[in-house]
């Protein structure tokens, strides 16, 4: 029992988790619930099991990439030894019970929208389909999942049917997540071209993936911006985010290394997560008839904050869960030890690519 509940707090990816809780979060303020917070905890249930049933078939398909691209991470148990395929296999099928358990005691349609979840999510990872392998389709599918799920079981926890600005919501949080999850292929790129996974960044480069994230963040940002009640100080702060992330990308079109790649992605999803903070602290100020001062206020507070935070993470890069000692660190930096043992390589690089893949995205 220990060792499964330690396997289950090994396959937690906090960074995910808390971007679906927010978007669940926001479907259930979009009907007028946010304050509800005995309705919320009821679908993020639902929401944390599809999360962990995805996250499990996707270790369990890319297994073997994972050994290249991470293959000293021990949030990757497969790779690391600390779990076994068949516990992967029991976690996955008890997760999507939960989920569809779960989604059964809000209404119907949050049954049929986490149904269509789980077997996207198995599309996306599993065989015959594997639908990760076809390059810009994938970068397509993969948000109707982690974007759309959440936010319409919030939804329906409610009520049984979708008005027009729910679907406008939904749009914009869908395209401005495209642009992001693209990003991901940075990380993995050397264990995807290896195997002949096709991701959008191997088959056109980093120009045109970075073009590409761009298109669809200001078409996102242009979205949510047609949503109910959205004031000029919410208009402002996500004018400023796109700015940020128009200059981030363009940053990462250079190849400077993979540890500065690691930084910039990481500081990106710190302006995708200030985003969608933004939008569900309008909706909580709306439902309480903030006055419009102090909303600016609020708002404003927010943007600075979250585009410091992406700045100081483009600076310094996401923390690492290894530290190498100064002395091994010392001997590879050294000339004659590189000269004799690396054959002229740049141990700078080589330390650089130890770090970059014990980062934390």
């Amino acid at each position: 029992m220990t060792r499964t509940v330690r396997l289950l707090v090994l396959l937690a990816r906090p960074a995910v988790i808390v971007l679906l809780g927010l978007f669940a979060a926001l479907g259930v303020a979009e009907t007028g619930q946010g304050d509800n917070t005995i309705l919320l905890a009821r679908v993020l249930v639902v929401v944390l099991a599809f999360l962990l049933f995805s996250v499990v078939v996707n270790d369990l398909a890319d297994q073997a990439i994972d050994a290249v691209n991470l293959p000293h991470d021990p949030r990757r148990p497969l790779v690391a030894a600390t779990g076994s395929r068949r516990q992967f296999m029991v976690i996955a099928a008890t997760a999507a019970t939960a989920a569809l358990a779960g989604a059964a005691l809000l209404d119907w349609p949050a049954v049929v929208v986490v149904g269509a979840g789980l077997a996207l999510s198995a599309a996306y990872s599993l065989p015959p389909l594997r639908l990760c392998q076809r390059g810009a389709v994938a970068s397509l599918i993969l948000p109707a999942g982690y974007v759309a799920v959440p936010y319409l079981v919030g939804v329906f926890a409610v009520r049984a049917s979708l008005h027009a600005g729910d679907l406008v919501l939904l749009a914009g949080l869908y395209l401005g997540f495209i642009g992001r999850i693209v990003l991901k292929d940075f990380r993995d790129v050397r264990g995807d071209a290896l195997f002949g996974k096709r991701t959008f960044l191997v088959r056109h480069g980093r120009r045109r993936t970075c073009l590409f994230s761009a298109v669809f963040w200001a078409a996102g940002t242009l979205t949510v911006a047609a949503v109910r009640g959205i004031t000029p100080a919410v208009l402002a702060a996500f004018a400023g985010y796109l700015a940020v992330v128009g200059c981030l990308l363009w940053a990462l079109s250079a190849d400077r290394g993979a540890r500065r790649d690691e930084s910039i992605v990481s500081a990106i999803a710190v302006v995708g997560r200030g985003t969608v903070v933004t939008l569900l602290a309008h909706f909580a100020m709306t439902a309480a008839r903030w006055s419009a001062p102090a909303g600016r206020a609020v708002t404003f507070t927010l943007a600075a904050i979250m585009v410091g935070q992406a700045f100081a993470m483009a600076r310094r890069g996401p923390m690492t869960r290894l530290t190498l000692p100064q002395d091994l660190v010392g001997k590879y930096l050294a000339g004659p030890y590189r000269r004799h043992h690396l054959g002229g390589w740049s141990a700078a690089k080589t330390v650089e690519g130890a770090l970059a893949q014990t980062a934390d995205c």
